[in-house]
């Protein structure tokens, strides 16, 4: 249980840090992206509303001012671009590749079809930004503009924010693995002291319980029989098994060393536990149906195993609705072996299904009594299924509750 608290801890750790990481490289990368898509329009704008040239720059240049476009003295001959007209049917009237040395007037009228056919008024066409204006029945006039190095920056940034982010996740994931041993230590130790507690408890208890049932049965013996001496007598042994279970549960709630793990044939185990609950579940006036699919083994305890189809089998026969059917099913699914146990419960609400492997929890307080339950078998269930790596799951379909055990093949 520790493990997986810990495994839970790095794992929502780790997706809550990868989760800020890519927003914010997202946001770093999408905001680069504009603001020098947004640089580049304003460069085309001032092209085209100047004819192809630059005006005079006004003001001293402050890179530092604003991420728009300032015009400097360097500023005609660091931009390179290219401008077409075209008259109005459309045939292009003029051709200015002054300002451009990769593209010759072919390419220059090849390029503007493809930005015509696109029927875009701004956009890329390969790494060049371009702008179409159309002046009505004076034609259009199409400015492109070489924006080769900005996408190239665009690109080192997405590069660098990505190895920037997968860093700070190794980092915090080995920082992660080392710390959170000190993280989960508070938690650890008081689960070891609960189950020590109710371990030792239940050793102290079992000695006056053996007394208090010795001394009933000696009153019995000089008194005779006696409805109030035989009330003990019951009370006395209810509360000695249901010790037993919370040993029981304390235990299998303990990490599976691996020198006790084995091969487990879980198919011959479920397909023996039927046959047996499929008498008692006769005799109650109910019907069990097993459907088990050969060969499943597993490492685990075979005990626990046997144990796990006890409770889920008792408590299905238990809690089935008179002259019901209650279902036993193992199959492969994958790497998993999926073991269901299912049966009709009118009296189940789903509200109470996230409650039912809570400890001493009764769905029906008054039947549970009459049957004889201690609300604690599904409890212990879950610990078997959760000691060998798995998943104890409830779910309830139109009356019928089905509890569903996902455990790892060897």
């Amino acid at each position: 249980m520790i493990g997986t608290l810990r495994r839970r801890f790095l794992l929502i750790a780790l997706a809550s840090l990868a989760g800020t990481l890519a927003l914010l490289c997202l946001v770093i990368n999408l905001g680069y992206r504009l603001t020098a898509a947004g640089r580049a329009d304003q460069v085309i704008e001032t092209l085209y509303r100047h004819s192809g040239q630059f005006p005079e720059p006004q003001l001293q240049a402050d890179p530092g001012a604003d991420s728009g476009f300032q015009i400097t003295r360097e500023t005609p001959f660091e931009t390179r671009f290219f401008m077409v007209r075209l008259t109005g049917g459309g045939e292009v009237a003029e051709v200015d590749i002054e300002h451009i040395a990769a593209l010759d007037r072919e390419m220059v009228v090849e390029r503007v079809a493809d930005i015509l056919e696109g029927g875009r008024a701004a956009g890329y066409s390969g790494y060049y930004r371009y702008g179409v204006f159309d002046q009505g029945e004076e034609g259009t006039v199409i400015v492109v503009l070489d924006c080769f190095l900005q996408m190239q920056a665009a690109g080192s940034v997405l590069r660098l924010t990505v190895l920037a982010s997968l860093s700070c996740v190794v980092i915090v994931l080995l920082l992660l693995v080392f710390l959170s041993r000190r993280v989960v230590r508070p938690f650890a130790e008081n689960l070891e002291k609960q189950r020590r507690f109710v371990t030792d408890a239940s050793h102290e208890l079992k000695t006056p319980l053996a007394i208090i049932s010795a001394n009933t049965g000696l009153l019995e013996h000089m008194v005779g029989e006696n409805r109030w001496l035989a009330s003990t007598q019951v009370q006395v042994g209810r509360l000695d098994r249901l010790i037993g279970h919370l040993v029981e549960l304390a235990r299998t709630e303990e990490a599976l060393p691996e020198e006790e793990s084995e091969p487990v044939e879980l198919s011959r185990i479920v397909a023996e536990q039927g046959e047996d609950y499929a008498l008692l579940a006769q005799a109650a006036g109910k019907t069990l149906v097993c459907a088990v699919a050969p060969g499943l083994v597993l490492r685990g305890v075979t005990e626990n195993m046997k144990r796990l189809c006890t409770l889920l089998l008792d408590n299905g026969v238990k809690y089935c609705d008179q002259g019901g059917t209650i279902r036993l099913e193992l199959a492969r699914q994958g790497r998993w072996a999926v073991l269901t146990v299912s049966n009709p419960c009118a009296g189940l609400e789903p509200a109470q299904l996230p409650r039912l492997f809570d400890r001493f929890y009764r769905a029906d307080p008054s039947r549970s009594r009459d049957t004889g339950g201690y609300g604690i078998g599904l409890s212990t269930a879950r610990a078997i299924v959760l000691r060998h790596r798995g998943k104890l799951t409830a779910a309830l379909d139109q009356g019928w509750v089905t509890f569903t055990a996902r455990l790892p093949l060897s």
